[in-house]
């Protein structure tokens, strides 16, 4: 039987609790030990981040579709402390909003609302997804469950309810401190939204655009020409060369010459650390580029700037940077 697994780039590999989407046949030991990976992740309990505002995930009464992760108490936010906003794109460009819930956990209980697309397909307040068109005729896997209008609708409908008087968002988030990211087709998915003037931080999770130009997922056309739509610095968080997405988002370093970019390879593959207690390190480099990108935390900044940044002198991570200092 032919095993599918979800991509970022060249071949296949696998998003988080997500269904089979890469047209590319892989080994199936590789496939059984993602499951296997998959169910433990989906066993673990919802977590509240480390950050200061502990978080919580729900389904909003006016965004059936997504899945939102905010502060549980939205009472210090306000005139004077405002919420930023990250807009998702789920592994595999799935529908399940639950796929990197405690990496998104995270990013909330730091003073943000993160948004992805999907509903809650995995881990706890699981409901049964809903079924996905049939393979295509050629033999390949189904299109895409969600596409990057599914992520963009995330930041129109907080914008919607940061001016609704009735909404409890009400004059809590900052529409200058936005953000986009995304995992793995996902993170195609954020390149696909990153030239949005609303856009003003941009992260890609083990991600990029097909080196050698093709296009073998089905329902998502992606080309270099994206680079040049970015306005605003952007990281490129990678597993190392044993990451599938190494080849892909290292070209796309490569080839971006007009604002700054960083990649930071920790090398522990095409999974990162979404599965790992409270997202990880995966989850505090991001939690620390929306501070420094949306917030201007200078204690953030050091984790990228300067000769022994943070994460440069860190024996963990291997980094590059572009017009960073």
């Amino acid at each position: 039987m032919k095993a599918w697994i979800c991509l970022s780039g060249g071949v296949a590999m696998a998003g988080l609790a997500t269904a089979a989407i890469a047209q590319v046949k892989v080994d199936p030991a590789l496939a059984r030990e993602v499951a296997a990976m998959r169910d433990a992740y989906e066993k673990m309990p919802d977590t509240p981040g480390t950050g200061p505002y502990p978080a919580v995930k729900e389904i909003p009464a006016t965004l059936a579709d997504h899945v939102l992760y905010r502060p549980a108490n939205l009472a210090p936010f306000g005139p004077d402390k405002k919420l930023g906003i990250l807009i998702w794109g789920n592994g595999g460009c799935s529908a399940d909003g639950a796929s990197a819930r405690l990496h998104l956990a995270e990013i909330a209980s730091h003073g943000y609302v993160a948004i992805a697309p999907g509903g809650i397909y995995s881990g706890p307040g699981a409901t049964a997804a809903p079924s996905r068109p049939a393979p295509t005729t050629a033999g390949g896997p189904p299109p895409v469950a969600t596409s990057y209008k599914d992520v963009l609708a995330g930041l129109d409908w907080a914008l919607a309810e940061n001016a609704r008087k009735d909404s409890p968002l009400y004059g809590k988030l900052d529409p200058k401190m936005v953000a986009v990211a995304g995992h793995s087709c996902g993170g195609l998915q954020a390149l696909q939204i990153a030239g949005d003037p609303r856009i003003k931080a941009v992260i890609i999770n083990n991600s990029g655009i097909f080196a050698d130009g093709s296009q073998p997922i089905t329902g998502i056309h992606v080309e270099k020409s994206l680079l040049k739509t970015l306005h605003t610095p952007v990281i490129y968080i990678l597993g190392g060369p044993k990451d599938i997405a190494y080849p892909n988002g290292m070209d796309d370093y490569a080839k971006i010459d007009s604002v700054p970019v960083l990649v930071a390879n920790l090398p522990v593959g095409h999974l990162g650390t979404f599965a790992k207690p409270n997202g990880g390190d995966v989850a505090s480099v991001s939690v620390d580029w929306l501070d420094w990108q949306l917030k201007g935390d200078k204690r953030a900044a050091k984790r990228f700037t300067g000769k022994a940044c943070g994460l440069c002198v860190d024996s963990a991570w291997r980094v590059q940077r572009k017009r960073i200092d």
